[in-house]
């Protein structure tokens, strides 16, 4: 629309000048008074010429115009959305062998297995943006925590608040793996992990867990599996160590073991090497149109314009009829 800007040059210049045509007021003593002013009456035209400010203020509302007429916009600073390329569930055992403190923590000092696995998910988490994560928990039963989510300051929150035996003081190791088969079921990316922590071995599941596995594989579903805990311990709290690795193999999946919280840090940090973080983005510029504020100027302008000559005219006439009323008296 700018091309519209030398608009009125090129009128001015090929276009021919206005003409209006008026008959003029017919007066009997036109000729007397013509003899006494000592002017020959001849036909011609009057030129309204216009004054470099007026020239100028119609300039100035011409260009406001197109430039309204252009509309121009602001692009304001792009918004950029992460789309998640892999759907992450974290199960975590919370049998009551979580509870046991044979574990040092971040101060050096013992602490509840469940305590020190908090603390390194916490770390593992906050590299984990881009993915969405969720969060199952399992004792005797299993339980969806958290759906898939972006949004892991929540998912943090909910692992702190978890606790030993809330989900039951046995081990459903089987069952845990089927719900989160469950819960994939609804994801619509193709890249599905399963991270698998336990420190104990099934013990009541209604799913054998490598059945659970081959289940999860025909679904496109890695797992990954972490023992935690003491590898000298006996009855339930003795993990079993084959399942694991069985259940990580039929998955193509891997499977670590832990002694300690340095041990298992490191464990996550090897999972945030293998699973590297890809992250599809979308971007948009928001668009403020600022159109307004030519036309706006414009039709300031024209309205002040007008006005002035209003005032100004109206002054003029009372002058004249100033002038007028002085003669007749």
């Amino acid at each position: 629309m700018l091309f519209l800007l030398p608009l009125p040059l090129v009128a001015r210049w090929r276009l021919p000048s206005h003409r209006a045509v008026r008959p003029a007021i017919r007066i009997p003593f036109f000729q007397k008074m013509a003899r006494l002013t000592g002017q020959q009456p001849e036909s011609g035209s009057v030129i309204h010429r216009r004054n470099t400010v007026q020239a100028i203020l119609y300039a100035v509302i011409w260009c406001a115009v197109v430039v309204a007429l252009a509309k121009p916009q602001w692009l304001k600073p792009p918004i950029v959305k992460a789309l998640p390329t892999r759907d992450l569930l974290l199960a975590v055992d919370l049998s009551g062998s979580m509870e046991t403190e044979d574990v040092k923590g971040k101060d050096g000092k013992p602490v509840a297995r469940l305590t020190a696995v908090k603390q390194v998910l916490g770390d593992f988490l906050m590299g984990r943006k881009g993915d969405r994560v969720g969060l199952l928990v399992f004792g005797t039963a299993a339980f969806v925590q958290v759906p898939f989510t972006q949004d892991l300051d929540v998912c943090l929150e909910l692992i702190n608040e978890t606790a030993p035996r809330m989900a039951g003081p046995k081990t459903a190791l089987g069952d845990a793996v089927g719900l989160g088969i469950t819960l994939f079921e609804r994801s619509t990316v193709s890249h599905r992990v399963m991270i698998v922590l336990t420190d104990g071995n099934d013990t009541g599941s209604r799913v054998p867990p490598t059945e659970a596995a081959r289940v999860a594989k025909d679904n496109g579903i890695t797992i990954h599996t972490i023992a935690f805990g003491d590898p000298a311990a006996v009855g339930e709290e003795l993990f079993d160590q084959q399942t694991l690795k069985s259940m990580a193999t039929i998955t193509d999946g891997q499977y670590f073991y832990a002694a300690d919280r340095q041990a298992l840090a490191q464990i996550y940090a090897e999972l945030d090497r293998i699973e590297t973080r890809k992250v599809n983005t979308i971007s948009h510029r928001p668009r403020l149109d600022l159109y307004y504020w030519p036309l706006s100027l414009a039709l300031v302008l024209s309205t002040l314009y007008h006005l002035v000559m209003a005032v100004r005219q109206r002054h003029r006439i009372g002058k004249l009829d100033y002038k007028k009323l002085s003669t007749t008296q």
